[in-house]
């Protein structure tokens, strides 16, 4: 088969839509595994990039984003940066069943999708926003794509394969209950749908109607297969070959979510002078449909720091270092415009703040025996 680098994708279909009251152009793009859809808000705006975003098993762009780009707080950001929502090989609306025998592609074969749709839309580079299984792709991604990705927000991000219990506990679970139910279990703890029961409905509604549930068992079974991103944290001072994320990155979990020790133990193999961990109170497993404010204030703070969006506006986010669980620091939008552009500094772009408030404050951490003192990375409550 071609290289996934010399892939070509061909248009099948371009329709504007209405979403919402906002104008979507949808993109139909023929793959080597079937159709992606590519809904566009926006346009580029000339060298910066573009955000790029993935969905979770049981949802696709609509479903997963269309709550946080929907929202007043987010329109700040859409008038800086080109929006493009991938619907990943048959999980966009009405979509046609794959037919028998198809092997749906693995999440790296996913991955490489993504070089192929910039090069269509002739996009140099994105800012990443993936939740679960489009976190995992937009990781691969970052990892195999450097010079392409300038940033990630990853939510529910879990960076390893599926352990034997992990694996027996789903083939349990197969034989007992429906795919609905499989998925509502992945995307909400417990606690979450017994305590918020309009939620779970709604979209238990969709994954039940609004998706091809051939299409997506096949997807849920290609993220069960997921092989690990074998991904390590660098220890400072010394040299070693570990690979790991080399551009900023905002993890993202809700407190009550059943992520968080997923997306906490990836916080371990991430690279602290590049990585924020945040952490959203009062959330479960869909922080961008149950908090948008806050995520879209922590996105704005990300963005700051890379140097985008200097003068947006800001509100309150709460700040707390996770070397000591003791340093806590306000910030407040009731401040001058070059304030808050040293704030967003401060919060989200390593390379500027974070190692400032790290370096005089390492903590031994024991790996394999061995004690290694170096910067934590930084963890944000809200």
């Amino acid at each position: 088969m071609m290289a996934q680098q010399d892939m070509i994708l061909s248009e099948v279909r371009r329709l504007l839509v209405e979403n919402a009251g906002f104008s979507e152009t949808e993109y139909d793009l023929d793959t080597p595994y079937g159709i992606i859809r590519v809904a566009v808000r926006g346009s580029s705006k000339g060298a910066r990039p573009v955000i790029l975003t993935v969905h979770d098993i049981g949802m696709n762009h609509k479903s997963c984003f269309d709550t946080l780009f929907n929202s007043e707080d987010m329109q700040e950001i859409i008038l800086h940066f080109a929006i493009y929502h991938i619907d990943l090989p048959g999980q966009q609306e009405r979509a046609p069943s794959f037919p028998h025998g198809y092997e749906y592609p693995s999440l790296d074969q996913m991955a490489e999708l993504l070089p192929a749709v910039l090069k269509h839309f002739s996009l140099k580079s994105v800012i990443g926003l993936g939740v679960g299984a489009g976190a995992n792709i937009l990781t691969r991604f970052a990892l195999n794509h450097k010079d392409h990705v300038e940033g990630l927000c990853l939510i529910n991000i879990n960076c390893n394969a599926e352990g034997w219990m992990d694996w027996a506990a789903t083939k349990l679970t197969g034989w007992t209950s429906n795919l609905t139910d499989i998925v509502i279990s992945h995307l909400f703890s417990k606690d979450e749908i017994h305590t918020n029961p309009n939620l779970i409905h709604t979209y238990r509604t969709h994954i039940s109607t609004g998706l091809n549930h051939h299409n997506l068992q096949l997807f849920v079974n290609s993220y069960n297969s997921r092989r690990d991103l074998e991904i390590g944290r660098p220890f400072p001072g010394q040299h070693n070959h570990r690979t790991t994320l080399q551009c900023p990155s905002l993890l993202v979990v809700g407190d009550n979510s059943p992520a968080v020790d997923a997306v906490v133990d990836c916080n371990t193999k991430l690279d602290p002078t590049k990585t924020t961990l945040l952490k959203m109170s009062d959330c479960g497993g869909l922080p961008q449909v149950v908090q948008p404010a806050k995520l879209t204030e922590a996105i704005k703070y990300f963005v700051q720091g890379m140097g985008y969006m200097p003068a947006a506006s800001m509100t309150r986010l709460m700040r707390s270092r996770s070397a000591s669980g003791s340093s806590v620091a306000s910030l407040d939008g009731n401040r001058s415009r070059s304030a808050t552009g040293e704030a967003a500094k401060f919060y989200s772009h390593p390379s500027l703040g974070l190692q400032n408030i790290n370096k005089n404050a390492n903590a031994n951490a024991n790996v394999g025996g061995v004690e290694h003192s170096g910067p934590q990375s930084a963890e944000i409550s809200c």
